[in-house]
């Protein structure tokens, strides 16, 4: 192949001009979805676990992707403060308390910094600001969480079977009451006695209501009762006709103002 041919020279020229083509795309793009291109401010938060939180990793306000995280710093032996270039459009939105919470996409996406929504009469964040943060909860403690919870359920559903199995084969109290066929007819005799003396009860009562001994006692408790249900209707009826003079009146007096 000859180099020094014209050909040779402008297909080279113009492989090396798609080259540098693709290679500028390739920086505008990542520049845009790291906000290369836009004017940024910086945020502070600390957090005491960043929970495998990485530097480029996304920050969020309201759900939109509104910059990156720039720099994860040790500050002491409990706390670590990570450092985050915002758009510069969003920060009159994000305020003095707002708050910035460890996240993620989804249940085993990449970790991201989500900033919530401060009051509405609250001031916006200056520029190097360090923000209020909310301590993420850990995979692992969710995880342990859940195994004692269903450690728990499961100790509680022997239990229960346990229970079952006794009151089947008439152990204790409740089984018996179940499966005795004896205490259950002792039970129903019971019940049709307590019955029968309910009964003559009433009887009984009628029939004292018209003996000559204590006629006079029911009779003056029935009056006592009409004399109170009188007092009453009465009282309702004086209550009523005061209601109704009192819209009379009110009546009265709007139609004379008029």
């Amino acid at each position: 192949m000859n180099t020094q041919s014209p050909n040779f020279k402008i297909r080279l020229g113009i492989f090396i001009s798609i080259g540098l083509l693709l290679f500028a795309l390739a920086i505008f793009v990542i520049g845009k979805q790291k906000n290369l291109f836009d004017p940024v401010f910086t945020l502070h938060t600390r957090f005491t676990n960043v929970s495998g939180l990485q530097v480029g990793n996304a920050v969020r306000f309201s759900g939109i992707n509104v910059g990156t995280v720039d720099k994860i710093s040790i500050v002491n032996d409990t706390l670590v403060q990570v450092s985050m270039l915002v758009q510069k459009s969003v920060q009159k939105f994000i305020k003095e308390d707002s708050e910035a919470g460890i996240g993620s996409e989804g249940l085993i996406g990449d970790r991201l910094v989500s900033i919530s929504n401060g009051g509405v009469d609250s001031k916006s964040v200056k520029d190097g600001q360090v923000l209020a943060s909310n301590e993420p909860v850990e995979t692992d403690a969710i995880m342990q969480s859940l195994e004692i919870t269903a450690g728990n359920a499961a100790v509680m559903s022997e239990d229960l079977s346990e229970i079952l199995n006794k009151v089947n084969n008439g152990q204790g109290t409740l089984g018996r009451l179940i499966n005795d066929e004896k205490i259950a007819r002792n039970l129903d005799a019971t019940m049709t006695n307590l019955k029968t003396s309910t009964k003559k009860l009433d009887e009984n009562m009628e029939a004292a209501k018209h003996n000559f001994l204590l006629k006079g006692y029911f009779k003056k408790k029935e009056k006592a009762e009409q004399k109170k249900k009188e007092e009453e209707q009465k009282k309702k009826e004086e209550a009523e006709k005061k209601a109704k003079e009192a819209q009379e009146k009110k009546a009265a007096d709007k139609a004379s103002k008029k």
